[in-house]
């Protein structure tokens, strides 16, 4: 590590998302021998208090209350984007233009519009030796790295069926308070973007293969929920600071889709915060000639897979993610001894910090997560037509 050339750090943003990506640029030189070690330069948020408490806290060596300081300096190297979807255009094509590496969270954008000029903005920088990725940090997670490797080793074989549901149920409460992310104008939209951006990546990151028509159903359950803290008045109506201001929620609860797949499989997709009983089961299953796979989050460290030249009664068998050969996993601790959900961001940071040491494109590029942009729209505009099939 000591031998490592310093690769500063600015990042936006230090909420949920802030800390997972602190905790990973802090931990990722201390398990991956890297040729860039990430130091944690800067943190910027618009509340002086709120952010010097978090770079306290977090490890970070100063705080702004403005992200376009952290570009104006001269010791930061790297932008992070840990903020709402609404400020990721402007953020990333200045840092960009101004020659920072730039990390971005999912999804890209709040539009395809405006993931298409990041996406130029990250192509032109990447001609001077500036890069770029997108956080789809699922593609970090052990198993699902397995699944990719299972599918490109053809143990599949054609790949007939893609599965996917992302279920959570924090939005259960009819009377839980508004955030950020039911405000569309913030988050682009609900449960669709928020974790069915994921769901979308990863299908078509494991099957090499890209979604090319979709029909789909949104709905919002709730319209209208207490305001609280910061957000009271702001959009709501009501007494204001009463226990009676509301504001509306503008996004989806749920989306349902199908989907088509350019080398011929069929999906069903599901993403919802309202499935009571499950926290954060990000669920893949794919059929092929050959073989099957499945995964869900809430058993991150296990791949369950089906190999069809067994005995037809032989049935799904665990795999348990944490030998020496399986990804990533040899870098961590003895064998059967699990990973977290923190994990995913440290091993993010590994493969980000591994492509700019040998100036090469990170996966997934912004255009990348412009495609998962596309379908993302092209799912919101089914659903708003009631349209059969919409394509991508």
């Amino acid at each position: 590590m000591t031998s490592a050339k310093p690769l500063r750090v600015g990042m936006v943003g230090y909420a949920f998302m802030g800390a997972a990506h602190s905790h990973a640029w802090r931990t990722a030189p201390r398990f991956f021998d890297l040729a860039l070690e990430p130091q944690l330069t800067a943190v910027a948020g618009r509340n002086p208090v709120g952010v010097r408490a978090a770079a306290a806290k977090l490890g970070w060596a100063s705080a702004e209350t403005d992200w376009r300081r952290l570009i104006e300096r001269d010791d930061i190297d790297l932008i992070d984007i840990c903020t709402p979807g609404n400020t990721h255009a402007e953020i990333a094509i200045a840092a960009l233009e101004a020659g920072k590496h730039v990390l971005c969270e999912k999804p890209l954008a709040n539009s395809v519009e405006e993931a298409e000029r990041m996406t130029a903005a990250a192509e032109a920088a990447a001609k001077r030796g500036v890069f770029s990725m997108c956080g789809f940090s699922y593609r970090r997670t052990p198993a699902l790295a397995l699944a990719k490797r299972f599918v490109e080793q053809g143990r599949l074989g054609t790949i007939r069926h893609v599965r996917a549901q992302y279920l959570q149920d924090w939005l259960s409460d009819e009377n839980a308070p508004m955030t950020w992310r039911l405000d569309k104008s913030k988050s682009g939209s609900g449960s669709l973007g928020d974790i069915g951006a994921h769901s979308i990546d990863a299908a078509q990151w494991i099957t090499g293969q890209k979604i090319t028509g979709v029909s789909a159903l949104l709905e919002t359950f709730v319209t209208e929920r207490p305001l609280a803290g910061d957000l009271v008045g702001l959009g709501g109506h009501g007494d204001v600071g009463s226990d009676t201001a509301r504001g509306s929620v503008t996004v989806d609860d749920a989306a349902v889709f199908s989907a088509r797949f350019d080398g011929g499989p069929i999906g069903v997709f599901e993403a919802t915060r309202y499935a009571l009983g499950r926290k954060n089961a990000m669920r893949l299953e794919l059929n092929g000639t050959k073989g099957s796979l499945a995964f869900d989050f809430e058993e991150m460290n296990v791949l369950s897979f089906y190999d069809g030249a067994e005995s037809p009664d032989a049935g799904f068998r665990r795999i348990f993610v944490t030998e020496p050969e399986h990804p990533y996993a040899g870098n961590w601790w003895p064998t059967g001894h699990g990973l977290g959900y923190e994990h995913g961001f440290t091993h993010q940071v590994v493969d980000l910090m591994t492509a700019i040491a040998e100036k090469r494109q990170p996966e997934p590029s912004f255009a990348d997560a412009l495609q998962v942009q596309q379908v993302l729209a092209a799912i919101e505009e089914s659903a708003a037509n009631s349209s059969h099939w919409q394509k991508v």
